[in-house]
């Protein structure tokens, strides 16, 4: 859609869907944006489960240009589009849903991106082969993806259990990357951290905490944890002069795909950053 369509148009509408999801920041990503590009556009908080997402969705009127989608229905995101990108196909779920002119739904993965930008723009990630990520869940998924990208070629799960990993080891597979799974309790973390070029911990707060020192040995570590701050592991990492990205520049980054797909024009990369570093008062670099 060209911009002066966009203009000349009535307020369109998008939002983001998740339970819960009170506390998203897309807000005032979304927001950021569309008055930076002058655009006169809504952005409001649905509360909705994978079921509600479904019938949500459904009933959508042609003033609503997109969805970005938090947990727990990015699986249901993907199934509720008409047509979606391979990354989404490949990780098997979607955070991005586009309202077409035709009144179809696209889906996209561009929380691939938030990992690729956070590795490269906070992380300082450059290049390598194979990198470690803590868990097996969505976010692992994404990881593995977003790994493929950075033209790693191999991976390793650390996993409390390690029969959660299947759909984890089902993505790799269709990515094309060689994964192999270890236990976290016996995997020497330390050893691990040296001989990957990257870290991502994916694990909820205080589960990584006893690993923080040997997470930290790696070059480049994301803590997808960015609340309450600092986390045990950014202090290990900042005791030692290391690199470090969060989960605050995933969010970041996986959000201008957004904004570009929504209105189909360049993201305010610039404004909306300092937009998410003023809502949550500068406590972390971004």
């Amino acid at each position: 859609m060209a911009l002066s369509d966009q203009q000349g148009a009535a307020v369109r509408r998008a939002g983001v869907l998740g339970k819960p999801v009170e506390h998203s920041l897309s807000p005032v990503l979304h927001g950021a944006a569309y008055d930076a590009l002058g655009l006169p556009w809504t952005y409001e908080r649905v509360e909705a489960d994978a079921e509600r997402l479904v019938e949500f969705v459904g009933g959508l009127g042609p003033e609503w240009a997109g969805l970005s989608v938090t947990m727990p229905g990015k699986r249901a995101a993907l199934r509720v589009a008409d047509e979606a990108a391979d990354r989404a196909e490949v990780v098997g779920a979607a955070n991005t849903l586009v309202h077409r002119p035709d009144g179809s739904w696209f889906a996209d993965c561009t929380d691939v991106d938030g990992v690729v930008g956070a590795l490269r723009v906070a992380g300082g990630f450059t290049g390598g082969h194979a990198g470690l990520i803590l868990g097996a869940g969505g976010t692992a998924v994404a990881t593995l993806a977003a790994f493929a990208d950075l033209g790693l070629s191999e991976a390793t799960l650390a996993v409390r259990e390690p029969s959660r990993a299947a759909e984890a080891l089902e993505a790799a597979e269709r990515i094309g990357l060689r994964v192999r799974v270890e236990r976290l309790d016996s995997i020497n973390i330390a050893d691990a951290a040296t001989s990957h070029d990257v870290v991502v911990s994916t694990l909820p707060a205080g589960a990584v905490d006893p690993h923080a020192a040997d997470l930290a040995k790696s070059a480049c570590v994301l803590d997808v944890i960015y609340h309450p701050w600092p986390t045990p592991l950014a202090e290990a990492v900042e005791a030692v002069g290391g690199r470090l990205a969060t989960g605050l520049d995933m969010l970041l980054h996986q959000a201008f795909g957004q904004v570009e797909h929504f209105t189909g024009l360049e993201a305010p990369r610039a404004t909306m950053r300092d937009a998410l570093a003023a809502a949550t008062g500068h406590a972390l670099p971004l």
